[in-house]
């Protein structure tokens, strides 16, 4: 049956001119975790991210032997501006998970945004042969509102999912006669003893 690996980006530069920009944390996290499939035994028949630099730059640094393509589907929503409808310019870290939970439970467009991705799934398990395993490097968003959908979360239980994201954690994904179901989420033992300093939320 297939497989799908969903894969969060690496640190991207939060606070930077441009926000899309893996940090030198995050381009080792990409590396690890690309290594990590790889001692998993995980060989992609398929590999994915979105159009956003962050996640094609983790997909690129991953080094998987498949060719990567690119869906726009797999982008984030846009949560700094949804921060900054709340908080207006003055963005920092210093509470911004708090006004970024409280947009999110309030946001009008998160039903299509999960119809999008979900969208972007099921063309993906269509196009994997029985056996074959497709990996998707994307945001925490994206995975979180999988999970919900799966999980039949609402908007509450997205927000939940979401908060807990580690940068390159590892979700897991199979899909059977039965329908696909949630294996793991956010999986990120490859983040702890010695690899413990990669370890990011944001």
């Amino acid at each position: 049956m297939p497989l799908v690996y969903l894969i969060r980006h690496g640190q991207a530069s939060f606070g930077a001119d441009d926000y899309d920009v893996l940090s030198p944390v995050g381009h080792r996290q990409g590396k690890h975790v690309g290594a990590e499939l790889r001692r998993r035994g995980v060989r992609a028949g398929q590999v994915y991210s979105g159009t956003l630099k962050r996640q094609r730059d983790t997909a690129l640094a991953a080094e998987l032997d498949a060719e990567l393509q690119q869906d726009p589907r797999w982008n984030e929503f846009d949560h700094i501006g949804l921060v900054r409808e709340i908080q207006g310019d003055s963005v920092t870290p210093r509470g911004f998970q708090e006004s970024l939970d409280a947009a999110l439970r309030n946001w009008d467009g998160l039903v299509d945004f999960t119809e999008t991705v979900g969208s972007a799934l099921d063309d993906l398990l269509k196009a994997l042969p029985s056996g074959q395993t497709g990996v998707v490097f994307t945001s925490g968003g994206v995975i979180a509102a999988v999970c919900a959908k799966l999980w039949g979360l609402d908007a509450a239980g997205f927000v939940a999912v979401n908060r807990v994201s580690v940068n390159c954690g590892i979700t897991k994904l199979v899909h059977g006669r039965s329908g696909t179901s949630l294996v793991t989420y956010n999986d990120h033992a490859h983040f702890e003893g010695e690899h413990r300093d990669l370890l990011t939320y944001r």
